[in-house]
């Protein structure tokens, strides 16, 4: 499961990372992948200079809660009804 960063976190990242533009990502904050700051200030300019803070759980509206659970029970069931067939296959021969 991915960590959560609160958002005063992110922040202070992409400050240090926006002054220190000669430091790589990997020296910046110790525990956190370099392509994950990289994510954070590319989301950040992408947003007119806003940290974005979506933790799990967080939707834009209702209906974009709703897709994501439909979503996620289809993708559980079409695994189940891989396994099965698989089981099918196997137990049939």
């Amino acid at each position: 499961m991915a960590k959560q960063y609160d958002k005063e976190f992110k922040e202070q990242v992409i400050q240090y990372v926006l002054d220190h533009p000669d430091l790589a990502y990997t020296q910046i904050a110790k525990g956190v992948h370099d392509t994950t700051i990289g994510g954070w200030v590319k989301s950040y300019k992408e947003h007119d200079d806003q940290v974005v803070v979506r933790g799990s759980g967080n939707y834009a509206s209702d209906e974009a809660k709703e897709i994501a659970h439909l979503k996620k029970q289809l993708r559980d069931t079409q695994d189940a009804l891989n396994i099965l067939k698989k089981a099918i296959s196997i137990l049939g021969k």
